[in-house]
């Protein structure tokens, strides 16, 4: 097992298996075969679990069903849809931040509600409801004070962006920070409705950081996984913003890089591990070893 995962949960695989089941929904999946399905997706559960942990066990059931239907983006249109969605509300979000009292927090905050767009965990979420909470909500883990010192003292920022939609909140923040140097990386391939390169070009993400794949095409950032070119950038970086579950999952217990975890908290299990509650919006600090 790699230590640098978070050790699986059985309420993982409910999790994980409720996507899948509604996928095969959306993709009109014969009754037939959605029993085979099923039946692999347990087998290969009880063998390999213990090597695994939740985005990897979800892209391995996605990759099953692409093969399957020959459908490599099933998402393709929620994820246009949930950047045309934000973008059209940009020039107000971009009002707010400017004419706010403190830029950095309320640009901060817009990205976090943005984190609500995930279709691993829920195909129905209110973003204007989110966006109103976390305005007005303390943050259950609050380390933005020392973000925001260490962006300003940072020659390189790493940025792992999460899902569409999300994406326009992160461009948005990253135009507040106004580094010279910052690196915007996403999904190495379509995986639910992360974020590729061709969704960033499409919101110009590219205006305002050096956008990279990360290589891999998991709802995470593995680092052992990912392409040489992502790795040389983690491993110089000298602040890296990661921005959702998925990309926490894959993060949390590594040890060689110091860590800002932007999310809602979306399920128990992450709460749990974290000391707060489902729901809560964090920004915290995982410190490296220097």
């Amino acid at each position: 097992m790699n230590n640098n995962k978070v050790i699986p949960d059985y309420r993982c695989f409910f999790c994980a298996t409720r996507v899948f089941g509604e996928l095969m929904e959306k993709l009109n999946i014969p009754a037939e075969d959605k029993s085979i399905f099923t039946r692999e997706m347990a087998m290969q559960y009880s063998k390999t679990w213990d090597c695994y942990f939740s985005p990897e066990f979800s892209r391995s059931l996605h990759l099953m069903l692409k093969k399957y239907t020959g459908v490599n983006d099933p998402y393709k249109n929620e994820k246009r849809e949930s950047n045309d969605f934000i973008l059209s509300k940009y020039p107000k979000l971009k009002e707010k931040v400017i004419n706010s009292l403190d830029p950095f927090n309320k640009a901060l905050r817009l990205a976090i509600s943005g984190n609500i767009m995930d279709y691993g965990v829920s195909n129905s979420f209110n973003v204007d409801q989110t966006l109103q909470k976390v305005l007005q909500s303390d943050f259950a883990i609050d380390n933005s004070i020392e973000l925001k010192e260490k962006i300003q003292k940072a020659n390189t920022v790493l940025y792992l962006g999460d899902n569409c939609g999300e994406i326009v909140f992160d461009k948005l923040f990253i135009e507040t920070i106004m580094h010279p140097n910052l690196y915007y990386a996403v999904r190495g391939d379509a995986i639910i409705n992360d974020a590729t390169l061709e969704d960033a070009r499409y919101i110009q993400m590219d205006e305002v950081a050096n956008i990279i794949s990360n290589g891999y095409d998991a709802p995470s950032t593995i680092v052992d996984k990912c392409s040489d070119e992502f790795v040389e950038i983690y491993e110089k970086a000298d602040v890296i913003i990661s921005k959702g579950q998925g990309n926490l999952e894959g993060l949390l217990e590594r040890s060689d890089k110091e860590i800002f975890f932007l999310l809602m908290v979306k399920c128990h299990v992450i709460a749990e591990k974290l000391g707060v509650k489902k729901g809560d919006f964090v920004v915290m600090k995982k410190n490296g070893i220097k």
